[in-house]
């Protein structure tokens, strides 16, 4: 079956629990149209490049799909209907990424290097 990447960004104003219903919703999307969600990231509030409908933040998701394309027809149409959802995508990839995904690994890394910009030690 095709393999896809959907990413979705939500509203500002939203609670992580109102993210993560809308995960858990795309995710009943999926299953209910013989697809399978593989991994599902919330890579958390990020700022945006610029304004999208007033926001300049924004929750973002991604979900791994391994379904039919008729999946992503009906996700894609039940997620531009919502109004929490500001932007999505849906990418058909080869391969689903095993493990955390690059952002997953930026977010680690960042952490580990206590999380601050422009940290110069030792100049």
């Amino acid at each position: 079956m095709p393999q896809y990447e959907h990413v979705f960004l939500a509203r500002q104003d939203l609670s992580q629990s109102q993210v993560d219903a809308l995960a858990a919703a795309a995710t009943e999307i999926v299953e209910a149209n013989e697809g399978k969600v593989a991994k599902t990231e919330t890579w958390g509030l990020k700022n945006l490049a610029y304004k999208i409908q007033r926001n300049r933040k924004a929750h973002f998701v991604m979900l791994n799909i391994d379904g039919p394309p008729s999946v992503v027809a009906e996700l894609e149409r039940q997620t531009a209907i919502n109004e929490d959802v500001i932007r999505y995508l849906t990418i058909r990839v080869d391969a689903l990424e095993e493990g955390p995904s690059v952002m997953m690994r930026k977010n680690d890394r960042d952490r580990e290097r206590g999380g601050r910009r422009g940290d110069r030690r030792g100049n």
